[in-house]
């Protein structure tokens, strides 16, 4: 009878079953993609959309290895690491993808302070043009604490974690996704460039060189596409996916079911952020986007005159996506790593998010009291996150390849030579970003 039950749930409709998925989908595609994709387009066009296919590609082969991990082994991944390699290799697992968490909310805590300076600012303080910078960083920073505040308040007061927040996320994606792509649809592209963006190639103005030191300072051609890597293919939030599969509940009996989810998840997050790089690079092309303002002209077909205010709207709500989820990761991870119980709803797990949510806080405020521009730091902020990706993807690739763990289940050759393209792309990746934060130390 528990076998039949057990097929009864693999059969319902896929689309009810959907959650863990959405849930990375949303934590990955935050404030700082919606800009760093804006940027893209506005810089390169139409030139870069084959890379968001290939970081698609290999975003879902590394969700449905964690998805798999989690199914199959019946426990989370660092679970499974402490049990095969000890406790100190779970915690620095737990670690470091905390590290990853507080450099992301760092670039959400920017975001959100940049969308609050178009639309908040002007209507509780007036025309933020007649005030003094600092004036402005101390009414941003004061938002920005009493909106972390609030963040963590909620978080103490949900009971089932993580129920309410696959709710609100699958109404989120809904409502991003077809207000992008009515804008998308109204604005026209050109078809022949979007077919040619598909073709892999470098645009002209974009080079491999490595960092160097000029007259303006420090030069990174690559750092724009660092972001943009690491915001599209988050190792971090991939590897999260064997603890969302615990959290739903799935068994094997779930396994293909782990695999649709993964898949629907990657095509969520791939179309959002192709959209907007698209708009912009139908809209933007060759504009400096470095402004909310130039960047909310994007959807001036579908908004019009208020294109500024809604946009802000917007760029709040997309805040909110990853913000409570992306500091939860880092909490839930941690708390796994240290062998303390690791369900969203635990105590450890809260509380660890607490810190993750704290530190990026900190670090944003201490960036707005800079000369340094939001939009740069925000860019600056993602392409730190992938400095500890090759460890995720290490952990992840060999979990899924061990034979006591998966048994019959391990990787197969198409997963293993996917996954091995993956980690070398994030070990270069980290490598360069590795490099460019040494030059600037230094």
């Amino acid at each position: 009878m528990e076998q039949e039950g057990v097929v009864a749930v693999a059969r319902t409709p896929w689309w009810r079953s959907i959650g863990p998925a959405l849930i990375t989908a949303c934590v990955v595609f935050g404030p700082g993609s919606l800009l760093i994709s804006s940027n893209v387009g506005a810089r390169y066009g139409y030139e870069l959309l084959w890379l968001l296919v290939v970081t698609g590609v290999l975003m879902g082969t590394f969700m449905t290895m964690a998805a798999r991990v989690g199914v199959v082994g019946q426990a989370t991944p660092c679970t499974l690491i402490a049990r095969r390699l000890g406790r100190p290799a779970a915690a620095v697992i737990g670690i470091n993808l905390c590290l990853i968490c507080a450099a992301f909310q760092f670039s959400n805590n920017l975001a959100v302070a940049t969308a609050f300076d178009s639309l908040g600012v002007k209507c509780l303080f007036g025309d933020p043009a007649h005030m003094t910078a600092q004036k402005q960083n101390l009414i941003s920073t004061g938002f920005l604490i009493a909106f972390n505040g609030l963040v963590i308040g909620s978080i103490f007061a949900l009971r089932q974690v993580y129920k309410g927040l696959e709710r609100i996320m699958k109404i989120m994606v809904a409502v991003i996704l077809s207000c992008f792509l009515i804008n998308l649809l109204v604005i026209r592209p050109d078809l022949g460039g979007l077919l040619r963006g598909l073709v892999p190639g470098l645009p002209e103005n974009l080079s491999l060189a490595l960092p160097q030191r000029g007259e303006a300072g420090i030069v990174d051609p690559m750092v724009l596409v660092a972001s943009l890597l690491g915001t599209t293919f988050s190792v971090a939030a991939a590897f999260f996916q064997g603890n969302l599969v615990r959290e739903k509940g799935w068994t094997i009996g779930d396994y293909r079911r782990g695999i649709g989810d993964s898949i629907a998840g990657v095509a969520v997050l791939t179309s959002i952020s192709a959209i907007i790089m698209i708009t912009s690079g139908t809209m933007l092309r060759g504009k400096e986007a470095n402004d909310i303002g130039v960047l909310a002209t994007q959807l001036g077909p579908l908004l019009g005159s208020a294109t500024r205010i809604l946009f802000s709207v917007g760029l709040f709500a997309v805040a909110m996506n990853p913000f409570v989820i992306n500091a939860m990761i880092g909490g839930t991870i941690l708390a796994d790593g240290l062998g303390k119980p690791a369900r969203m709803s635990d105590p450890w797990p809260r509380r660890f998010t607490v810190v993750v949510l704290l530190i990026g806080m900190g670090v944003a405020m201490i960036v707005l009291h800079t000369p340094v521009k939001k939009i740069d730091a925000i860019i600056f902020g993602q392409a730190l996150t992938v400095i500890g990706n090759p460890l995720m993807a290490a952990a992840i690739l060999w979990l899924a390849n061990h034979k006591g763990i998966m048994g019959d289940r391990r990787n197969t050759v198409l997963l293993n030579v996917l996954g091995s393209i993956g980690f070398l792309v994030v070990l270069l990746t980290a490598a360069r970003v590795l490099y460019l934060l040494i030059l600037r130390l230094t």
